[in-house]
């Protein structure tokens, strides 16, 4: 058995905090198809990821013995690993098979949230070129029991307007879901540090983007409002969220908007792969709404939870 994992106490407040679950200790990661404990789990100094967070990842969710967003989520991973090149050398199908089996080796049927990480793999020294890469991509399969911290969408999520902004395609494109994170943990950094949870980031024209580890939305007038995802990240639960909305006669407006309109919104929430929609209450010490969760945000809470219990 290995040691216990518990998340720290600093990170509770996270959007991306979750309920501890002592089964965690004890599940076997794939690493390259051998699978090991947690501590025994390790990859090259030399390999592409660690030198330079050279790689593609996906995160997902089991849900009663069904993945969600498959699809979608093989689509984005192949796309990523061909627009840098990277030759995966396995089918969709293959890597399906390498979840499952983690999966199955683990006894897990509900409740995971899985985090699939390829990156180009060893090389023969640590430098940016990708002909220094030898042997296949290294492949990891983090499978772990998590689940939201309940008492994180009851109080809702404080945010931070960052000074970092979000980057344009032509600088280094968000809707590539690469290991390179740095710009976005400097944009966390600077909320944590002035007591928010996480960081509203903006585009490079001044208009709301995303945050920089979820999707954002507010609520004005009954409508529901996104960014145009010009210069942000699209993810799947965000896609996911505005369909759903649309099906049940929501408007849904993909469109610029201000940090003043922000401000004046009626209600505001975040999206992500592990929390879903989270309530934020709170935007640069300004009170959103009621300073609760608003009763759109709880309608399309109810219809997601539904949606992913039927999935």
């Amino acid at each position: 058995m290995t040691d216990t994992v518990s998340v720290p106490t600093a990170a509770s407040d996270s959007a991306q905090g979750y309920v501890d679950d002592p089964r965690n200790a004890d599940v076997l990661l794939y690493v390259d198809g051998d699978f090991v404990t947690r501590d025994k789990a390790v990859v090259s100094v030399f390999d592409a990821g660690f030198v330079l967070g050279d790689g593609v990842w996906e995160g997902l969710r089991l849900v009663k013995g069904r993945l969600l967003s498959l699809d979608a989520h093989m689509d984005r991973l192949f796309q990523g690993a061909n627009a840098i090149a990277m030759d995966l050398r396995m089918t969709r199908e293959q890597v399906v098979a390498a979840i499952r089996a983690t999966l199955d080796r683990n006894g897990m049927t509900d409740g995971v949230h899985i985090r699939l990480m390829i990156t180009r793999g060893r090389k023969t020294t640590p430098n940016q070129d990708p002909r220094f890469a030898i042997g296949k991509p290294t492949m990891v399969i983090i499978a772990e029991y998590k689940k939201p911290r309940p008492e994180a969408k009851a109080r809702g999520l404080s945010l931070f307007t960052s000074a970092i902004r979000c980057s344009a395609p032509d600088v280094f494109d968000l809707r590539l879901n690469s290991h390179s994170r740095l710009n976005l943990i400097q944009a966390l950094i600077q909320a944590i540090n002035a007591g928010a949870d996480e960081a509203l980031m903006l585009d490079p024209m001044g208009f709301v983007a995303s945050c920089n580890s979820t999707n954002f939305f507010i609520v004005r007038g009954g409508e529901l409002w996104t960014s145009t995802g010009r210069y942000s990240f699209r993810g799947i639960t965000h896609a996911t969220i505005m369909a759903l909305a649309r099906e049940n006669g929501v408007t849904v407006r993909e469109t610029d908007f201000t940090l003043a309109e922000t401000y004046g919104a009626d209600e505001a929430f975040a999206t992500g792969t592990l929390g879903g929609i989270t309530p934020v209450t709170r935007i640069d010490g300004r009170r959103i709404g009621s300073g609760g969760s608003g009763p759109l945000t709880a309608r399309l809470s109810a219809i997601y939870e539904g949606w992913v219990q039927a999935a």
